[in-house]
C-alpha cells in the first residue's frame, strides 16, 4: 500500500509542477492591439501611388512566444482597420500581416511587430501597421 501511495505522490507532484509553468499564449487577461492602414498602388511594381486608407477585413496572425515558425491565430481587420487579441499571458508576441512588394518572388513579404506583456491584465496598443497594397 505504501508503494500506491507513493506512486500518488509523485504523479501529483509533477502535475503540479508542470502545470504551474504558464507559457504565452491564451488564458490570461492582457490584449494586444493595433489598426492596418494601407498605401494603394495601381501597378504590380507599385510606383504608381493611388492614396491612403484603412484596411477593412484584412488578417492579422499572432504567433505566440519564440519558437514557432507558424502563426498560432488570426483574425479579420474591423471596418476602421482595428484588431484585436484578447486573453493572453505574459510573454513575446509577433504580429504581423502580409503587403505587397515588388521584385518578391510571391510578390508579397509579411510586416511583423515583436511585443512583449510584462504584466497579467496589461493592454499593449502597437499603434498603426502601414502596408502597400495593389488595388
Amino acid at each position: 500500500m505504501k508503494s500506491l501511495s507513493q506512486y500518488y505522490f509523485f504523479f501529483v507532484l509533477i502535475l503540479l509542477l508542470t502545470g504551474c509553468t504558464k507559457t504565452e499564449g491564451l488564458g490570461g487577461k492582457a490584449k494586444i492591439k493595433g489598426k492596418l492602414t494601407g498605401k494603394f498602388y495601381t501597378d504590380d511594381q507599385l510606383t504608381q501611388f493611388n492614396g491612403t486608407g484603412v484596411l477593412a477585413n484584412e488578417n492579422v496572425y499572432i504567433v505566440y512566444g519564440t519558437e514557432d515558425t507558424y502563426f498560432d491565430d488570426d483574425i479579420k481587420t474591423s471596418y476602421d482597420g482595428s484588431f484585436e487579441f484578447n486573453y493572453l499571458r505574459p510573454g513575446t508576441y509577433t504580429i504581423y500581416s502580409y503587403e505587397n512588394c515588388f521584385p518578391c518572388a510571391a510578390l508579397e513579404t509579411n510586416k511583423q511587430v515583436t511585443v512583449e506583456i510584462t504584466s497579467k491584465d496589461q493592454i499593449l496598443d502597437i499603434g498603426t501597421i502601414e502596408l502597400k497594397k495593389k488595388i
